[in-house]
C-alpha cells in the first residue's frame, strides 16, 4: 500500500526538488492539486486533509495557515519553512542531530524540516556541546557559503536572468550583516547554546552547494581539547550513519582545498577537522548540497521515518 503526499509549494526550488526525490517510488502516490485551483482554500484543504503526508514547501506565514487548515489528526506533516522550527509540538527533523531522534521523528505527526545552514552548523557543534568541549556559553561563530538557489526563485532569477530586474554580477556576496538573520534562534536553541552564535553568511556565484565553518581557538576552551579530541567526539556521534561521514584526520590534513558543490545531488554530510594544533586552532567544517541533506533530501529522509518506509528510499 502507498502513501498519499500532497506536496503544498510544489512549483518552488524546494518541492521541485522533493517531488522528484519521490516520483516513481511505489510506496508513494503524490497528489497534486489542479493548478487552476492553487488559490482555492477548499480544494487546498481538502488535499491536506486527505493526504496520509503533507509536505510544506511555502513562506512562514503560509506555511502557519496551512497548518491551521488541517482538521484530521491523522495527517503528518513535514514543515520546510522556518515557522516551527523551534516551536513547542513539534519534533526538530534531524534524525542523527541526538541519541533518540530518529525515534522521535518517526513517531512525530508534525516535523519541522532543518534549515540548510543549522543543519552544517548543529552537525560540528551539538556533539561538542553534549561531550563538554564546547562550552553552552561559549561565543560560537559560524562562517558559511551557500550557492544562490538558497535563496530561492527570487535570488536564481537575480543571479541567472540578465534581463531581470536586480540581476547581479557578484560573485560572492556576504549578507544579513546586521547579524539579524533568521537562522539564528535555530541555530541556538538545538545546539542547547545560552547566548546566540555570531553568523556570518555569504553566498556565491554558483547555484547549489554549502560549506559551514566553526572556528575554535582550543587554548582558550576547558582543558584545552586537540583536534584528536574533538574528531573523536563527531566520530563516535555518527559512527554508523549512512548520510553522515566525518572524514579522518589524515585525509583532512592531506587537503589542500574544499569544493562547496562536493556532495551536491546527494544527501550526503561530511564533517572535517582542520587545524594548527601548535597554534591551538581548529576549523571545523561541513560540507553539503543545501538543497539535499540542507532541503529537499532531509524532508524525503524524514518522511520516509514518518511514515515507516525504508529511510534511505529515493536518496
Amino acid at each position: 500500500m502507498s502513501i498519499r503526499v500532497f506536496i503544498d509549494g510544489e512549483a518552488g526550488t524546494t518541492g521541485l526538488q522533493i517531488r522528484e526525490r519521490l516520483a516513481g517510488r511505489a510506496d508513494v502516490e503524490l497528489l497534486s492539486i489542479n493548478p487552476a485551483r492553487r488559490k482555492d482554500a477548499a480544494a487546498r484543504a481538502e488535499l491536506l486533509n486527505g493526504a496520509d503526508a503533507v509536505v510544506l514547501c511555502l513562506p512562514d506565514e503560509a506555511a502557519r495557515e496551512a497548518v491551521a487548515m488541517i482538521a484530521n489528526p491523522a495527517v503528518k506533516v513535514i514543515d520546510a519553512s522556518t515557522a516551527h522550527r523551534t516551536s513547542a509540538g513539534w519534533t526538530y527533523g534531524f534524525p542523527e542531530l541526538a541519541p533518540g531522534r530518529r525515534a522521535a521523528v518517526a513517531a512525530a505527526t508534525r516535523v519541522s524540516n532543518p534549515g540548510c545552514y543549522p543543519t552544517g552548523f548543529l552537525a560540528l557543534a551539538a556533539p561538542l556541546v553534549r561531550a563538554g568541549l564546547l562550552p553552552v556559553d561559549w561565543p560560537v561563530s559560524v562562517n558559511a557559503v551557500s550557492g544562490y538557489s538558497g535563496g530561492g526563485r527570487a535570488m536564481i532569477t537575480e543571479f541567472e536572468d540578465a534581463d531581470a530586474p536586480g540581476h547581479t554580477r557578484d560573485a560572492y556576496r556576504a549578507y544579513a550583516l546586521n547579524l539579524g538573520h533568521k537562522h539564528v534562534g535555530e541555530m541556538q536553541v538545538h545546539a542547547g547554546l545560552s547566548y546566540p552564535p555570531i553568523f556570518a553568511p555569504a553566498v556565491g556565484r554558483y547555484a547549489q552547494g554549502m560549506i559551514v565553518e566553526v572556528p575554535l581557538p582550543l587554548w582558550t576552551l576547558p582543558g584545552a581539547p586537540t583536534l584528536s579530541d574533538l574528531h573523536a567526539s563527531l566520530a563516535e556521534a555518527y559512527a554508523g550513519e549512512r548520510f553522515i561521514e566525518v572524514a579522518g584526520l589524515d585525509e583532512a590534513r592531506a587537503m589542500k582545498g574544499l569544493d562547496p558543490e562536493g556532495l551536491n545531488g546527494t544527501n550526503r554530510l561530511k564533517l572535517f577537522v582542520f587545524g594548527d594544533e601548535r597554534r591551538g586552532q581548529a576549523r571545523l567544517v561541513a560540507l553539503l548540497d543545501n538543497l539535499g541533506k540542507g532541503a529537499s533530501g532531509a524532508a524525503v529522509q524524514n518522511l520516509n521515518l514518518m511514515c515507516g518506509l525504508e529511510e534511505s528510499a529515493g536518496l
